[in-house]
């Protein structure tokens, strides 16, 4: 298949931006249908927005209030609590840790 360089319109900034014969060629190899929708430089940034939401840099994490199921201390955990298992204060949670216990809590 002969391919030859074009001019594709970014869906981001409306920008055109190339797509090389090169480009062409790697999207074929790797069995891609689709042309590219956004430029270099916006699927550079949808990257790294992703990424930072995706590992956690994000902000802060969002905390909830519980009441510990084994001590009945308050405490907070980095989740919001379903109802159907027990929620433990830190030092309850590597108490019943370590003796084999277990699910999801704090």
């Amino acid at each position: 298949m002969a391919f030859e360089e074009r001019t594709l319109t970014c869906v981001e900034c409306n920008n055109g931006f190339a797509f090389t014969v090169e480009e062409q060629q790697y999207h074929s190899e790797k069995g891609y249908t689709n042309d590219p929708k956004r430029c270099p430089s916006c699927r550079e940034s949808r990257r790294s927005d992703r990424n930072t939401t995706r590992y956690g840099g994000g902000g802060p994490r969002e905390m909830h209030s519980v009441t510990c199921a084994q001590c009945g201390k308050d405490a907070e955990v980095p989740f919001r609590p379903r109802g159907d298992k027990p929620v433990y204060c830190s030092d309850c949670y590597n108490k019943v840790r370590e003796s084999g216990g277990g699910g999801r809590s704090y």
